[in-house]
């Protein structure tokens, strides 16, 4: 039987252009950057893959509803859009909205959070953690132990292990567990998904001891694709289906409607039990805007709403995940170590496994991730020993058992001839491994360090070049 070729559910109308920089640009704007992704001017990056969030291209619909924006300070018909939509595809009764995602878990650790407290969850998040920790919970990682091993084929390797969370719960005590923090999928894992039957026995015994149980529903849509593919029983199912009875087995979600709702900005916190969503709604109006815009624009709500009603379209997260599913597949049959099975929203490439002449406190990941900017113009992000920060009791390096580099996919915003140019990219840097030089820090920032920490090449500059010679010279 011949597989029959597929293509994008949608055409295009509006083209932004791009244009490829040449190495000794990119050795100096890398260099200028400290060699984090982050710090890079976006006019100097060819593809952009350092994340999809907020950088999805919105529909037609979506424009044409953000001119029907309502900029009341108060009661914005917009809001109400927004409250139906997560109604009709989440199923949560109380709608707080924030500016993004995390504003969600800020209020949510202010409301439920008291020192001393324990937040068990399916492996951290980096700013989720940093708000549970910041209103002085210990955060424990309860996730499978085939989450932490880049060649396991386990199809659900987001799935709690309840042998973990009940020691965890007879040692610290229920009463000191004021929720359990589950994502859907696992970003940190390398975009996994938690299966229906492991979120349902989670709730099940979370309910038996008093505990709440709040989604991360960021890309929960994508993670209700894999349980339609791959969970028996599950396939006939649509993923509206299916999203809606995951988020039955919870009492909450905190959402970045910038991922899987397709819009630039915006978020909300979502609840069951009415006296929580009351103080929600107090602390909102403190931390982020009045209660029905909460730092949302009525145009931003409005496509936040249509986006919600066009992500749960089965085209579209065939399209979106087969995207992701196309570049991981070139890889593996290069040779290139990725994070398996591949994941919903990005490829990881396993940093560790790529760069074994570099030890854990050279961060191979931040290297990696430079590197490949420097041979393509391609911008990836660390996901491994800075993302993991120190450890806010003693002041050690984390060093996460996954050192991964992550090629994020934007939602319709590139086509598959990217993702090509992308693969030989890596490809070539794979090829060339041997000549990415470690890194050390120069500068240290105290909270979320990967997002503006700096960084200089150890030793022979190698794949990095000219500009990071002169630059060492300068500093020295």
């Amino acid at each position: 039987m011949t597989t029959r070729s597929w293509a994008e559910p949608w055409k295009i109308k509006v083209v932004e252009p791009i244009k490829m920089t040449d190495r000794r640009d990119r050795e100096r704007a890398i260099r200028d950057a400290g060699y984090n992704t982050f710090l890079l001017r976006s006019e100097d990056v060819y593809i952009d893959l350092l994340t999809d969030s907020g950088t999805s291209a919105m529909s037609d619909r979506q424009w044409a509803g953000m001119m029907l924006g309502d900029e009341a300070y108060a009661g914005s018909r917009n809001y109400y859009h927004l409250e139906r939509a997560v109604r009709d595809h989440y199923g949560y009764e109380h709608l707080i909205p924030t500016h993004q995602g995390r504003g969600a878990e800020h209020i949510l650790s202010r409301i439920l959070i008291t020192p001393g407290d324990h937040v068990a969850g399916n492996m951290y998040f980096t700013t989720t953690r940093a708000h549970q920790e910041l209103a002085g919970a210990t955060f424990h990682d309860v996730i499978i132990a085939e989450a932490h091993d880049p060649a396991s084929e386990h199809p659900f390797k987001g799935n709690v292990d309840l042998g973990k969370l009940g020691a965890l719960v007879d040692e610290v005590g229920a009463a000191r567990m004021p929720y359990l923090s589950i994502a859907a999928t696992v970003n940190m894992a390398g975009g996994q998904p938690i299966s229906l039957a492991n979120l349902r026995a989670v709730y099940e015994f979370a309910h038996s001891r008093g505990i709440r149980v709040i989604l991360d529903a960021t890309r929960a849509v994508e993670n209700a694709w894999f349980v339609q593919q791959r969970e028996p029983g599950q396939r006939d199912r649509t993923v509206a289906e299916i999203l809606l009875d995951m988020c039955r087995y919870s009492d909450g979600a905190t959402m970045s409607g910038k991922k899987d709702s397709l819009v630039n900005i915006g978020g909300w916190l979502a609840l069951r039990d009415e006296k929580l969503a009351e103080k929600a709604r107090n602390l909102v109006v403190v931390f982020e805007g009045l209660h029905t815009y909460g730092g949302m624009a009525g145009r931003d709500m409005e496509a936040m709403a249509i986006g919600i009603e066009e992500s749960v379209q089965e085209d579209h997260v065939r399209s979106r995940i087969g995207q992701v599913l196309y570049l991981g597949q070139k890889l593996m049959d290069a040779g290139v170590p990725v994070v398996r099975p591949i994941g919903g929203h990005a490829v990881f490439l396993d940093a560790a496994a790529t760069l074994q002449h570099l030890p854990r406190e050279r961060f191979p990941a931040q290297a990696l991730a430079a590197a490949l900017y420097v041979e393509s113009g391609v911008r990836a992000m660390e996901r491994g020993t800075v993302s993991s920060g120190r450890d806010p009791r003693t002041g050690v390096n984390r060093t996460p058992k996954l050192e991964l580099v992550r090629l994020t996919i934007p939602r319709r915003v590139y086509t598959q001839a990217h993702m090509d140019v992308t693969a030989e990219s890596v490809i070539e840097v794979f090829r060339k491994r041997d000549q990415v030089a470690g890194l050390e820090f120069t500068y240290e920032p105290e909270y979320l360090r990967f997002f503006q920490a700096r960084f200089q090449p150890v030793g022979a500059p190698g794949i990095f070049g000219e500009a990071a010679m002169a630059g060492a010279a300068a500093g020295a």
